[in-house]
């Protein structure tokens, strides 16, 4: 039976009208993604306290899909719209015209870049922030897009922070500001005039102590670039020298393990004990010299010798027994060969790994993150075998131009394990996108040999920390946090300059207008420091004048308006500043409530702290509370004040 005509007009306005709330002063935010980084970027958008108030964020998901950890939709106070395609409607569903920004955090290059496109159709001057792997396409999106637009690479921001778990060194973090480079250092590996700040106090009691006041105790610092290679690069020599020091028996050796099978290697060592044996034993029947008993053997093995009855009986035994191992030498020789032939061609089809290898750094994935890893310690000079189940992963072809060797197969099982010589290896990276196969293949590693320094990659910070501490596998990563802060600046308009990785924590280093009129305007310049949260150590003087570094800096020094604050803060102490930083409300304008709103109605909360409590993760844990009796709502327990009927691509209307 056809649909009333009725009911398809009903359904057409449900479709296409969409009712908003009215004069929200807070700034809107559309994220498309489904994966952790996405949900990080959401999550630190949403408990932004910025002067505003706080954001809108709306988050676009696919219709289904499984979340390998943190699940963005379930974040509480965002509003979800599902579709399976990032179109001019999706983005109009989503109220992307009028926002301060978009982060497209798809893990496909092709795709983020036809929904830019497509976002610019619907608004060209929204801020707009990709994420994509591939540096050429990046370079031409630039260019491309007529709206203002920032292009990360998460890959690229991460991988260094795997290359140095790997060497067993810090991060070799450095980054260009003004008129200096500075790096991240061990304090013992740095001059004492060439340290910025204390970034982190390593303890095992108490774990990770981020921006310590004690700053002459703090182990990792931020020091000025003043020509020393970094720590990273020093290890990867010192590896490569070790490699080049090896026994060349031992190489021989084991090159000739790996060329034949066990079993044919066997029978050939048997054989040729037994001449060598004999030989001897010719040595002294017949009173030669060694030479001349070599001779006489290998004739005799190898071409036989005339019979001669006059012998004595032990001779014309020894004789015999010797063309006979000559007549077993020969077929086992050419089985060796044939075998070394076949074991070739099997590792060129199957993309086994026969010849062990020692000293060497195995990597698992060949995905964004492994492809960069790869790619980096290659540039150090160290050797690399990679594992990945395809036969043509993404960094394949990379890796055949690098000369890096590729398994193909399951890095859960021994025999892969075994073929890329990871009981020999200097340490273990698994970099697939996969939680619990990394996880599988980080265990059955361990098996292996239980010394050995595993990387591991998992999407979830949490669930990192926790394998970490319970399964004492080595150092656990997790890509979208280490990359989330430099993201959430990009979007968030911050001038953040780079982004530390610390343990499994990230601090963002930033510059920070000061608006006239603002807390911090007249201020000495004392105040900005902040233990544990904000570190000043730079400022640029209103007007273009110098930059003054941490050197030069005097506490007393007043802050004026139009000054840039150079830090290195942590999230929360980040937004601290930039609250402090930014221009004054408008005299008789309504401000927004500092609590959630229940059916229209303001529920008040506690004022937060001027600077709020470290976090271990960089992310808050506040949230809205759900709204109260039976309001309708759009979000996951956020206001009820943002009702809005969402176009579907499927034909049906959704509240969201």
């Amino acid at each position: 039976m056809a649909e009333p005509w009725r009911d398809r007009a009903r359904r057409a306005v449900e479709w296409n009208w969409r009712l908003r709330s009215v004069g929200d002063p807070r700034p809107h935010y559309v994220i498309c993604g489904k994966d952790a980084l996405a949900y990080y970027v959401a999550r630190a958008t949403l408990e932004s306290e910025l002067p505003a108030g706080g954001a809108r964020v709306t988050v676009v998901v696919p219709e289904r899909y499984r979340s390998n950890g943190p699940d963005v939709a379930g974040l509480r106070g965002v509003r979800v719209v599902r579709s399976d395609r990032l179109d001019v409607a999706t983005f109009e569903a989503a109220g992307l015209a009028g926002a301060t920004g978009l982060a497209l955090l798809h893990q496909d290059d092709v795709g983020n870049l036809h929904a830019a496109l497509c976002a610019q159709a619907v608004d060209h001057r929204v801020r707009q922030v990709l994420r994509m792997f591939n540096g050429t396409l990046a370079d031409g999106v630039r260019k491309l897009l007529k709206a203002p637009v920032e292009v990360l690479s998460d890959a690229e921001m991460a991988a260094p922070a795997f290359v140095a778990a790997a060497l067993n060194e810090v991060d070799p973090s450095s980054f260009q500001h003004r008129d200096k480079t500075l790096r991240v250092a061990r304090r013992a590996d740095v001059r004492p005039q060439d340290v910025v700040c204390a970034l982190a106090h390593l303890t095992e009691a108490q774990g990770v102590e981020l921006l310590p006041a004690d700053q002459a105790g703090a182990d990792l610092v931020l020091a000025e670039a003043t020509g020393q290679p970094p720590g990273t690069e020093v290890a990867a020599r010192r590896l490569v020298r070790a490699r080049r020091r090896r026994r060349p028996v031992a190489v021989v050796m084991g090159a000739v393990r790996g060329f034949a099978t066990r079993k044919i290697g066997i029978a050939v060592m048997v054989v040729l004990a037994l001449i060598a044996v004999l030989g001897a034993l010719i040595s002294r029947a017949e009173d030669v010299s060694p030479l001349e008993a070599l001779y006489l053997t290998l004739v005799t093995t190898l071409s036989g010798a005339d019979p001669d009855t006059n012998k004595a009986a032990d001779a014309q035994i020894m004789q015999v027994v010797l063309n006979l191992a000559g007549l077993a030498l020969i077929p086992l020789i050419t089985a060796v060969v044939v075998d070394g032939i076949v074991n070739a061609r099997l590792a060129l089809h199957t993309g086994r790994l026969q010849p062990p290898r020692v000293g060497h750094v195995v990597v698992i994935g060949l995905g964004n993150v492994g492809t960069r890893v790869m790619a980096q310690l290659r540039e150090y000079g160290v050797e690399v075998v990679a594992i990945d189940k395809a036969a043509e992963p993404r960094g394949a072809a990379l890796a055949r131009q690098l000369e890096v060797p590729l398994i193909v197969g399951d890095a859960a099982l021994p025999e892969t394990l075994a073929a890329a010589s990871v009981a020999d290896c200097q340490a273990l990276v698994v970099a697939s996108t996969d939680d619990v196969a990394n996880l599988e293949a980080a265990l059955a590693a361990r098996d292996l040999r239980a010394d050995l320094r595993v990387v591991l990659r998992l999407f979830d910070g949490d669930f990192a920390e926790r394998v970490e501490e319970t399964f004492a596998l080595g150092v656990s990563r997790s890509v979208s946090y280490l990359a989330a802060p430099a993201f959430i600046g990009a979007l968030t308009e911050r001038a953040v300059i780079s982004t530390i990785p610390v343990d499994r924590h990230a601090l963002p280093v930033a510059e920070v207008p000061v608006a006239p009129g603002c807390e911090l305007d007249g201020r000495p310049l004392d105040v900005v420091n902040r233990d544990g949260q904000v570190r000043l150590i730079a400022r640029t003087p209103a007007g273009g004048a110098k930059t003054i570094w941490w050197k030069d800096l005097d506490p007393r020094q007043v802050i004026f308006a139009g000054d840039r604050l150079t830090v290195v803060a942590r999230r929360r102490g980040l937004d601290w500043l930039t609250r402090q930083c930014a221009p004054p409300a408008h005299p008789g304008s309504d401000p927004r409530p500092t609590g959630p709103v229940h059916g229209g109605v303001h529920t008040p909360v506690a004022a937060s702290p001027p600077v709020p409590g470290q976090t271990d993760s960089g992310v808050g844990a506040t949230h809205p509370v759900p709204p109260a009796g039976n309001a309708p709502s759009t979000t996951n327990g956020g206001p009820a004040d943002e009702f809005e009927l969402t176009r579907r691509h499927d034909g049906t209307g959704e509240g969201s």
